[in-house]
């Protein structure tokens, strides 16, 4: 099974309500904070919202 890194490298402030709102839901609070997440659709819709904020690697975990 496949899972997703998610890190926040860039800070919320100057962005849309909408996009503080997604990286809120994915459960990053402040910058270089982490969240190992299911990859399914609606994550990966998520992170192509706020590509901008975030880094993302996969992780193969058995």
């Amino acid at each position: 099974m496949i899972k997703l890194k998610v890190t926040l490298k860039k800070s919320v402030i100057g962005s849309t309500e909408s996009q503080r709102a997604t990286v809120r839901g994915l459960g990053l609070r402040k910058i270089r904070s982490s969240k190992v997440l299911n990859n399914t659709p609606a994550i990966r819709g998520m992170i192509k919202k706020v590509i901008h904020l975030v880094d993302v690697e996969e992780i193969s975990v058995d």
